[in-house]
C-alpha cells in the first residue's frame, strides 16, 4: 500500500455518492507498500480501505483481482473483499483513477516473525492454493521468469550505480535461470506477493492475507520460494527452523511433493532475482513526490547469493 494520489474532501464524498456506505468521518493516507494508493476510511457506518489504482495496475486487471477476493471470501479464506456500489459496479472512477471501497480486515503485521508465524503463513498460503481452485478468471504472471530480461534491459545502463559489477551478475543469473526455470511444476493461482507486511494477525493467531494486485497463474510452489525469502531471512542469514516450519504448516493444507521439494533452491533463487529486480527498477525510477520511499535492492542481492550457494533443501533445513 501507499500514496501517490492526492484525494479531496469534495472528491471523497462525491465518490461515496455511489455507495451506501455512510458519511465519512476521518481519512488518512497508508503510506505502506509500493503499488497503489490508499487510505485508511472511517464512515458512520463501518471503517474501509479506499484503494485508488496507479498506472502498474492495469484496469482490465481489476475484474481479476476484485472477483479473487470475493471467491476467496466466498471459500472461507479471510481476506478483504471489495464493496459493491448502488449499481452493483465494485470500482468507480475517482481523481483520474478507477478506485474501489474495500472491507477493512482486522489485525496488524508482523515485522518479526517467529516460528509459529511462519508455521501458521504456511498453512494459510496453502488455504489460499485450494481455495483460489474454481475461480474461472485467467491472468499471467506478469512479472514472471519470461519478464524478468526485460525489465533488467530498463535498468541495466544504471544498474552498477547501485552496485559495482551489478548488470554483469543480473545478467549471469537471467541466463542460468532461463536455461533450467522448472516450469513443468504444478501450476494454480498464486498470492505472488506474501511479505509479512501483506499477512495480519490478532494476537498470536493468523487472522487474514491482504494486497493481492500481484495474483495471477504460476507455479505453486513459486509462491513458497517467495515467502521463504521474505520470511526466513534476519539480514544475510537463513532461518531454517523458520523454514521448516513454513514448509511443515503448507505440506500439512496441501500435500508438498518431492518434485517441488527438490525445485525450491531454483525457484528461491528465482525469487530472489525478481525481488532484486522489481526493487531495482523502483529504486532507479522513483516517482518524484510519492509518499512512500522505495524500497533497497541491495537487500535481495545478498538472498540471490545465499541461494546460489545452497545445493539443495537440505541447506534450507529441509529434508
Amino acid at each position: 500500500m501507499a500514496v501517490y494520489t492526492s484525494v479531496s474532501d469534495t472528491e471523497l464524498n462525491a465518490f461515496l455518492d455511489y455507495y451506501d456506505a455512510g458519511d465519512a468521518l476521518s481519512f488518512k493516507g497508508i503510506a505502506e507498500g509500493v503499488e497503489n494508493s490508499n487510505y485508511l476510511l472511517h464512515t458512520t457506518k463501518a471503517t474501509y480501505i479506499l484503494t485508488l489504482y496507479e498506472k502498474r495496475v492495469s484496469k482490465s486487471d481489476l475484474p481479476f483481482f476484485l472477483g479473487l477476493m470475493v471467491h476467496l471470501a466466498s471459500r472461507g479464506l479471510n481476506c478483504p473483499v471489495p464493496i459493491a456500489g448502488k449499481d452493483g459496479a465494485l470500482t468507480h472512477n475517482l481523481n483520474g483513477r478507477p478506485a474501489a471501497l474495500i472491507s477493512f480486515l482486522d489485525g496488524v503485521s508482523i515485522t518479526k516473525p517467529d516460528v509459529d508465524h511462519c508455521r501458521q503463513l504456511g498453512g494459510a498460503l496453502a488455504e489460499f492454493h485450494i481455495a483460489s481452485v474454481g475461480f474461472d478468471l485467467k491472468r499471467p504472471n506478469q512479472l514472471g521468469q519470461k519478464d524478468w530480461q526485460p525489465l533488467f534491459e530498463k535498468c541495466r545502463a544504471r544498474a552498477d550505480e547501485v552496485e559495482p559489477g551489478l548488470a554483469a551478475l543480473i545478467d549471469h543469473e537471467l541466463a542460468k535461470l532461463d536455461a533450467i526455470w522448472p516450469s513443468y511444476l504444478p501450476r494454480g493461482i498464486i498470492h505472488a506477493d506474501l511479505f509479512p507486511d501483506n499477512v495480519f494477525f490478532l494476537g498470536p493467531d493468523f487472522s487474514g492475507i491482504i494486497d493481492l494486485y500481484f495474483a495471477c497463474e504460476d507455479v505453486l510452489a513459486y509462491d513458497l520460494a517467495i515467502c521463504l525469502n521474505a520470511w526466513c531471512f534476519d539480514g544475510k542469514t537463513f532461518d531454517k527452523t523458520r523454514a521448516r516450519a513454513l514448509v511443515s504448516g503448507y505440506s500439512q493444507v496441501r500435500p508438498f511433493s518431492e518434485l517441488e521439494l527438490d525445485a525450491l533452491p531454483l525457484l528461491c533463487r528465482g525469487a530472489a532475482l525478481r525481488f532484486l529486480l522489481t526493487r531495482l527498477h523502483d529504486w532507479l525510477f522513483h516517482p518524484d513526490g510519492a509518499l512512500v520511499e522505495p524500497k533497497d535492492p541491495l537487500e535481495f542481492l545478498e538472498r540471490l547469493k545465499f541461494h546460489a550457494s545452497v545445493t539443495g533443501p537440505s541447506d534450507y533445513g529441509l529434508e
